[in-house]
């Protein structure tokens, strides 16, 4: 989930690590230090000290491979004693203390083959010739990556920082601390806010992101270059928290209260036409089932039939009663009638399904507003398509001015790689989000958790990982 999003906020950190870097070369305010490179989603997975301990681990493993390298060499030394010549095929065998009289062997062959086979002495030669202009690469890239950290490829960091045979590098550190000003970040978060807008996130909600980190970093002082990214993560962990947390009763509390009163909790849904709003009902009426409770479903969008029937479907997939009237009929009579049959059969949740209708059309949300007169739901919910991102959190805006909205639930949150209308919906109309549809099942719907969100925008592969690891 949330790819785009997860890329941006790791390229800002990458940006700022350039900025301040190339300044201290400038200024030769640079060095190189032995350590590891952190990744910027690494803070999300572990703490220094794990971190610590698996490059101990790692720093282990080459000598005992050592130790067994040598007691392999003993063996074939024994067994080479035996052998007075050897065969051409023979020199790929040979360990690595009788490389230099192999090397001689290996020349001498090379030599025949040049006079009897010139093709296949060229296609050697030419591989030598190789092999030494890919050591010369190698040294052009070694002298490249201490003038140019910036410029190595940091997608194959994890697979090097596996390879046992090289030693941990890409650990900077200034000679003089760096303070982060303003001046550097001015491009950066720049950068940051045009990419958040890219990503569906609306305007409000990408600018007040920007100026948390932008409050978060400027006058910090970096001693390394792991300390850049973990304050850059930081921050904007931090700012994403502010945005996504909004504070909120969650819809099974409020049935625990309302039942301790003997009352149903009532919950009216609105949105435009195709979000998911009434298969989003059916799966909320199976949710509440299996804790437990006994819902009823009110079909209200009585101005298509197919709209009954399809309520209908869910209702009987699912096992709860299904209060409808003939199409055309007024939509705030079906919802008063499930209220009552719930009040009487002593049943805790009302679900009432409204016509889809878009909030420029005048006289459906006045309908839709005679129905909360009628009903008097507890809460009013909008059911919005994650999928279309920045539309979604204005159709909420429209609604929310219209009905006064009391929370949202977003579907397809599963197949939204942006991120953009999950970030911004609940903070642009102040309403929580209450639940996210993640899959076409029956089952696929999760409460809403801002810390489970979290760990989906910063985390690497949008494994659960502990908030409190970070």
């Amino acid at each position: 989930m949330f790819e785009s999003l997860k890329k941006k906020f790791s390229r800002t950190s990458d940006k700022l690590e350039e900025e301040l870097i190339e300044e201290a070369q400038e200024e030769n305010n640079l060095e190189e230090e032995s350590g590891k490179k952190f990744s910027f989603f690494s803070f999300g997975r572990k703490d220094k000290k794990e971190e610590e301990d698996s490059k101990s681990d790692v720093a282990e493993i080459p000598q005992e491979v050592e130790s067994i390298q040598e007691t392999d060499t003993s063996d074939d030394e024994t067994s080479d004693d035996k052998d007075e010549k050897y065969g051409f095929w023979s020199f790929g065998k040979k360990s690595s203390d009788n490389k230099e009289e192999p090397q001689e062997e290996e020349e001498s062959a090379e030599e025949i083959q040049e006079e009897e086979e010139p093709k296949k002495s060229h296609f050697w030669s030419r591989n030598k010739e190789e092999d030494t202009e890919e050591s010369e690469d190698a040294d052009e890239k070694t002298e490249e990556k201490k003038s140019r950290f910036w410029s190595r490829n940091k997608d194959n960091d994890s697979s090097e920082e596996n390879d046992e045979d090289e030693e941990p590098s890409g650990m900077f550190s200034f000679i003089t601390a760096k303070t982060i000003s303003e001046k550097h970040l001015e491009d950066i978060l720049w950068e940051l806010e045009m990419g958040l807008l890219e990503g569906d996130v609306a305007m409000e909600v990408a600018s007040a992101v920007v100026d948390s980190v932008k409050d978060d970093l400027v006058g910090r002082k970096i001693k390394r270059s792991n300390d850049i990214t973990e304050y850059t993560y930081n921050a904007l962990r931090n700012a994403v928290a502010e945005i996504i947390d909004i504070p909120g009763k969650s819809m099974t509390e409020m049935i625990e209260a309302k039942k301790a009163q003997g009352e149903p909790l009532v919950v009216m849904f609105v949105g435009i036409n195709g979000t998911g709003k009434t298969t989003t009902i059916g799966k909320l009426a199976n949710y509440y089932l299996k804790k437990g409770y006994t819902p009823v479903i009110a079909a209200a969008d009585t101005f298509r039939a197919g709209a009954i029937e399809q309520v209908n479907y869910h209702a009987d997939k699912v096992g709860v009663k299904l209060i409808k009237h003939q199409k055309g009929s007024d939509p705030a009579a079906v919802a008063f009638d499930a209220v009552e049959h719930a009040k009487a059969q002593g049943k805790e949740l009302v679900l009432i399904d409204t016509a889809g209708r878009m909030q420029t059309n005048t006289n459906l949300m006045d309908e839709m507003k005679k129905i909360k007169r009628v009903a008097k739901p507890d809460l009013v919910v909008f059911v919005g398509d994650a999928l279309t991102g920045n539309d979604a959190t204005q159709q909420a805006s429209k609604f929310n001015e219209a009905i006064d909205l009391d929370g949202v639930i977003l579907t397809k949150a599963d197949a939204d790689s942006k991120g953009g209308a999950s970030l911004s919906i609940g903070y642009v109309i102040k309403k929580p989000i209450l639940f996210l549809g993640m899959g076409q099942g029956y089952d696929d719907i999760k409460e809403y958790d801002a810390d489970w969100m979290l760990n989906q925008l910063f985390s690497e592969s949008g494994e659960e990982v502990n908030i409190n690891e970070a």
